[in-house]
C-alpha cells in the first residue's frame, strides 16, 4: 500500500478495553492510545473533514481531535440514559446522528461545537442500529424488536417496515448511489431491498429484493463498498462474508483461526480491501481478490467492537 499521511487515511479502534486506538493503516503501527475510561466503545465514526472521532459509549458521546496528541476528548456529552449504539455524520459535518438504548435516534448539531440535540426521534424497543440515505434526508432506524423506521428528516413522517417478526434489527446499511438497503438480524438472516424515490420531495420506497441465509449465528453489522458492487455481512459465527451486488451472491467468506465474532467492517475507498474488528482483540485488513489477511492491528486487550476508517485510495 502507498505510504500515508495523517490526514490522508485514518484508521481507528475501540473496543471493551476501554481505550481507543489509532494506527498507521499501511503499517500496523499503533500509533495513539486514547483512553475511554468509564465505558466500552460502542461505535465509532469519523468526521467528513477527518479533524475528529466520535465514541458512542455507556451514557455519553465523546468526540477526540484526530490532530491532536491530547488524549481527552474535545466534546463530551453524557446526558443520555443507556448504550449509545449508533454514530454517524451529515456529509458536510453541520448535524451527527445517534441511536440508542433510551429506545431513540438523535439529530445533533455540531455547528455550534458544544452538542446540542436538535431533534429526538422516539421508538418503542432499544435502537440497535442508524444509518443515513445518501440523500442526507432520510434516517433508517433498527430497533430490537425487529422494526425497520424511515424517518423523513424534511418532513418528521415516518413509516415502518418489519422484515422479521420478532427479529432484532442489528445492522443497516444503503449503498452510496443510493439503489440497495441491507439489514442483519441476530438470526443471522440478511434482507435486501431496492430502492426508488427518494430525491426531491418524493419519499424513498423499499421494494423487497432478497432474503439471505448469511450467517450460521447472529449477524452482527453490514456495509456496502463505496463502489456499490459489494455487501459484507459479519457474524457471530467468527465469519463476515462479502456478497456481490449484482446478484447478491457469496464472494468470499473472510476467516482466520484466532478471529472470534466479528462486530465491526469498513471497506477501503477503493473497494479493494476491507477491515474487521474482532473479539480476539485484533483489527484485520483483508485482500478482497484473494481473502487472504495482508495486515493485524493487535494491542488491544480485549474484544474490538468498533472501528472507524477513512482513506483516500488504499493500494499496494
Amino acid at each position: 500500500m502507498t505510504n500515508e499521511t495523517s490526514d490522508q487515511v485514518i484508521l481507528a479502534t475501540g473496543g471493551y478495553d476501554h481505550t481507543i486506538k489509532l494506527w498507521q493503516a499501511h503499517t500496523g503501527v499503533c500509533t495513539r492510545t486514547a483512553p475511554h475510561t468509564d465505558s466500552q466503545v460502542n461505535a465509532l465514526e469519523i468526521t467528513p473533514d477527518k479533524q475528529l472521532i466520535a465514541a458512542a459509549g455507556y451514557q455519553h458521546i465523546r468526540l477526540y481531535d484526530v490532530t491532536s496528541s491530547n488524549p481527552s476528548p474535545v466534546l463530551n456529552y453524557e446526558g443520555l440514559s443507556r448504550n449509545v449504539t449508533a454514530v454517524g455524520f451529515q456529509e458536510e459535518g453541520k448535524w451527527m446522528f445517534t441511536g440508542g438504548e433510551d429506545s431513540s435516534a438523535r439529530i445533533w448539531d455540531l455547528r455550534s461545537r458544544n452538542l446540542q440535540c436538535q431533534r429526538i426521534f422516539q421508538v418503542s424497543a432499544p435502537v440497535n442500529c442508524v444509518c443515513l440515505h445518501p440523500n442526507q434526508a432520510e434516517l433508517i432506524v433498527g430497533d430490537q424488536s425487529g422494526v425497520i423506521h424511515l424517518w423523513d428528516l424534511k418532513t418528521d413522517h415516518n413509516e415502518q417496515l418489519i422484515p422479521e417478526a420478532e427479529a432484532s434489527v442489528e445492522g443497516l446499511a444503503v449503498d452510496a448511489g443510493g439503489w440497495h438497503m441491507a439489514a442483519v438480524n441476530n438470526r443471522g438472516r440478511c434482507y435486501v431491498w431496492a430502492l426508488s424515490g427518494g430525491t426531491g420531495e418524493e419519499p424513498t420506497r423499499l421494494n423487497p429484493r432478497h432474503r439471505l441465509e448469511a450467517h450460521k449465528r447472529q449477524a452482527l453489522c453490514c456495509a456496502f463498498s463505496p463502489d456499490s458492487t459489494l455487501l459484507v455481512t459479519t457474524s457471530a459465527d467468527q465469519t463476515a462474508r462479502v456478497w456481490s451486488t449484482a446478484d447478491f451472491t457469496l464472494q468470499q467468506e473472510l476467516h482466520c483461526d484466532s478471529q472470534r465474532w466479528v462486530w465491526d467492517a469498513a471497506f477501503s475507498a477503493d473497494s479493494q480491501y476491507l477491515l474487521t474488528a474482532s473479539s480476539d482483540g485484533a483489527a484485520r485488513l483483508w485482500n478482497l481478490h484473494t481473502g487472504s489477511v495482508e495486515r493485524e492491528y493487535n494491542g488491544h486487550q480485549r474484544a474490538v467492537t468498533a472501528l472507524a476508517f477513512k482513506d483516500e485510495i488504499l493500494k499496494e
